[in-house]
Order: structure tokens, then C-alpha cells, then sequence
């Protein structure tokens, strides 16, 4: 199992989420978040004062895979549906989760990611 953490602009939540479920992406987990990557931010004029705005409103994608595979087709959607080409555009990451477990059924492993009924 993997997970995929997505860090996005906001206007471009719509076309990510749309992207995820055209693929078939079953289950994922959005939060508002703030944050900074290289540019540190940028400057902007308020009242008159420069003032520097470190933090920019992103959001973050949270999804669970059950292969490589899945990990590859996740990535690359949410790379397409995200992209500008401007700075700002945000960042992927993936990592090994060593297990899962479904609350209700206390089905685990694969069996814990997948939809049922």
C-alpha cells in the first residue's frame, strides 16, 4: 500500500478531484492547509506596507493506493489536472504504508482499502 500526499493550489482543487474520479480513484481525504516551499512566499502591498505573505493557502490531497501501479496513475493525474507551470504549483510525495485497518469490519491490508458496499 502507498500513500500520496498532493499539495495543490486551491483554484485547482475541481479539476484534481475531477481528475481522481475519472481514473477511479475510490477514497481520498482534502484539508485547507497552509505552507511554503522554495519562494518562501511573496510580497504584497496592504494599506499601503509591504508585507511579506510566507504562507500560501494550499490544499492537500490524501489518498491511499493498493500497488505501484496505482501510485504511477495517481501521480500523473493529479500532475496533469494541477499543473500552471507557475511557481507555487505545489508538490507530490509517496511513501510504504505498513498497514491499514477498517474500523467497522477490522478487515486489514488490501482488503481494508477497497470499496464495498
Amino acid at each position: 500500500m502507498i500513500k500520496i500526499d498532493a499539495f495543490i493550489r486551491e483554484e485547482k482543487f475541481e479539476d484534481v478531484k475531477a481528475a481522481l474520479n475519472a481514473i477511479g480513484v475510490n477514497g481520498m481525504t482534502v484539508s485547507q492547509v497552509m505552507g511554503c516551499g522554495i519562494q518562501r512566499g511573496y510580497k504584497e502591498i496592504v494599506r499601503g506596507m509591504q508585507v511579506d505573505m510566507q504562507m500560501q493557502p494550499k490544499i492537500k490531497f490524501e489518498i491511499v493506493v493498493s500497488s505501484e501501479e496505482w501510485e504511477e496513475k495517481t501521480i500523473n493525474a493529479i500532475q496533469e489536472a494541477a499543473f500552471t507551470g507557475e511557481t507555487g504549483d505545489g508538490k507530490i510525495f509517496s511513501y510504504e504504508i505498513r498497514t491499514a485497518q477498517k474500523i467497522r469490519t477490522k478487515e486489514t491490508g488490501y482488503d481494508a482499502i477497497q470499496a464495498t458496499e
